[in-house]
């Protein structure tokens, strides 16, 4: 049992995957702005502390107290001010024992800095460092103070809290949060607008059923005997089948046309004109480097607009091979219907003989009707040694009698079983069309006689057909043999245009010499090849 896959609407796999980009794009924007972010405001509180220490440093009031070695209610109130108006943890003044001067909560005012990273500062570093003191965790910024004579006489340190600084930090990642939440959701809807535009380019279509199409089409276009070639409006070879590429090979064509110009890939093809004129071309004949192939050339229309042309063809040699079965199973056919109707008839005399007990009549009258059909069918096989040809005329001999018409074989020679069967199916071809011709031309004749006579010499054949009808005018004999003329209605015309293309297929020339009421003669002669005895 066939198991069926789970299949994804091509809607879900768009807003997916574009929903996924857009979120890892903004995942990523948002760890490398938040990082930065951080960064620079962590560099932005330390460059505080570091000018606020400054600031300090350079204070008369500070230097002067410093000089005298006595803390002073001025610094702690300066200090306070500078504390208040930028927003800081705490500021603090000490000398170079490390004694606090100044410091948020008087009580520690006297006694050392807490901390342990204010050494380097007494050694006269400026510098910011993190460390927990009596107000907890902060970012510390120290700088030196010197008196007039560039002494270090103190330091001043500047914190400021690690708490404010996340608290910081965490308004900016809301905002790169709320920027990414935005990002996404407009992401979302250009992705399903972008879904709902692709199906209807699709026409509805999902990628699963797209994938379906393609894949019977080119399983069907692959499997079909014809050859099919397709072009662009460019004239640009777009579709070659399995088909058409083997009898392209046999021409001697390359077997990658995909992609070139169709009229330098194959210059004798019309499929460019078709796409000009935007009109098919039905049933024609073509010729590709000496191999002939019938052709079906049509324009493909998209909302009024030709947009390529397909072309579909079959080798020439398998259409005559086909034409020769269904020309076989015809004449056949017509042969024993005529036979079976003949057969009847004297089935039928032969029964009214046997009811009258008129035994001596009906002896003679099977005698007759013995002797006469193996003459007849005798003189047939004797000069006639191909055993299809013979075996149509045999057919063509009972149609004739049915139709009430005279028809004569008459073999000045023995005609032998030819090299090809082309030429027997050509034969048929010809044979078939003039006696039929002729038979419907003497419908209304009184004197209704064919005669046919076989002439073989010199690997020559030379067939003459005679027909005692109303004979054909001058000026209808140069158009009977064009493709579709006739006088007996529409859809007719075709027969003795068959016969000249057969007798200009086998090399061979056709004369004819008609005269109005004295009946109509036709001569053809044909290059005959003998089969070799035993092949």
């Amino acid at each position: 049992m066939h198991k069926q896959r789970f299949r994804f609407k091509l809607s879900t796999i768009i807003i997916f995957f574009v929903c996924l980009v857009v979120l890892i794009s903004l995942m990523i924007t948002d760890l490398l702005i938040s990082n930065s972010v951080s960064e620079n405001i962590r560099k932005n509180q330390e460059e505080k502390a570091l000018i606020v220490a400054r600031t300090v440093s350079k204070s008369h009031i500070v230097i002067n107290a410093l000089e005298e070695g006595q803390t002073s209610s001025a610094i702690q109130d300066y200090t306070k001010e500078i504390q208040t108006a930028t927003n800081v943890l705490f500021i603090v003044v000490m000398d170079m024992n490390g004694i606090r001067l100044s410091h948020p909560n008087e009580e520690m005012i006297g006694k050392s800095f807490v901390g342990g990273d204010e050494k380097a500062a007494l050694k006269g570093k400026e510098y910011v460092s993190i460390s927990r003191g009596t107000l907890g965790e902060s970012v510390r910024g120290f700088t030196p103070i010197y008196n007039g004579k560039n002494e270090q006489i103190g330091v001043a340190a500047v914190g400021i809290s690690l708490s404010s600084l996340e608290t910081a930090l965490g308004r900016s990642h809301k905002n790169i949060i709320i920027v990414t939440i935005l990002g996404l959701l407009i992401g979302t809807v250009g992705a399903i607008l972008l879904a709902r535009y692709i199906k209807k380019i699709l026409l509805g279509l999902e990628p699963f059923a797209i994938s379906r199409i393609l894949e019977e089409r080119s399983t069907m276009l692959q499997s079909v005997h014809e050859g099919i070639i397709a072009v662009d409006h460019t004239s640009t070879i777009t579709l070659v089948n399995k088909s058409a590429s083997q009898i392209f090979k046999r021409a001697g064509l390359s077997q990658k046309p995909v992609g070139m110009k169709i009229y330098d890939y194959m210059p004798s093809t019309r499929l460019d004109h078709v796409l000009k004129t935007g009109q098919p071309e039905l049933d024609e004949e073509q010729t590709i480097n000496g191999v002939s192939i019938l052709v079906n050339r049509v324009p493909l229309i998209v909302n009024g607009e030709v947009v390529g042309a397909i072309s579909t063809f079959r080798d020439k040699t398998e259409v005559n091979q086909l034409a020769e079965q269904l020309t076989g199973v015809r004449t056949y056919a017509e042969a024993l219907r005529a036979q079976s109707h003949e057969f009847m008839n004297r089935l039928h005399v032969i029964s009214g003989m046997v009811q009258l007990k008129s035994y001596n009549q009906l002896a003679a009258f099977i005698r007759t009707l013995v002797d006469y059909r193996d003459q007849e069918f005798g003189s047939i096989t004797q000069h006639i040694k191909d055993p299809a040809l013979a075996g149509f005329i045999m057919g063509k001999l009972s149609y004739a009698r049915e139709a009430k018409v005279d028809l004569s074989i008459e073999c000045t020679s023995i005609i032998p079983e030819p090299a090809a069967n082309k030429t027997t199916h050509e034969l048929i071809t010809i044979l078939g069309n003039l006696i039929d011709n002729a038979i419907e031309a003497m419908a209304d004749s009184e004197d209704k006689t064919i005669e046919v006579n076989f002439s073989y010499k010199d690997k020559w054949l030379t067939v003459e057909v005679f027909d005692s009808g109303p004979g054909i005018s001058k000026e209808q004999q140069a158009e009977i043999f064009k493709k579709g003329f006739s006088t007996k209605g529409k859809n007719r015309g075709y027969g003795l245009y068959l016969v000249t293309k057969s007798i200009i297929d086998l090399g061979g020339e056709l004369d004819i010499d008609s005269k109005l009421l004295l009946g109509t003669n036709f001569y053809i002669k044909i290059p005959y090849e003998a089969k070799e005895v035993g092949k």
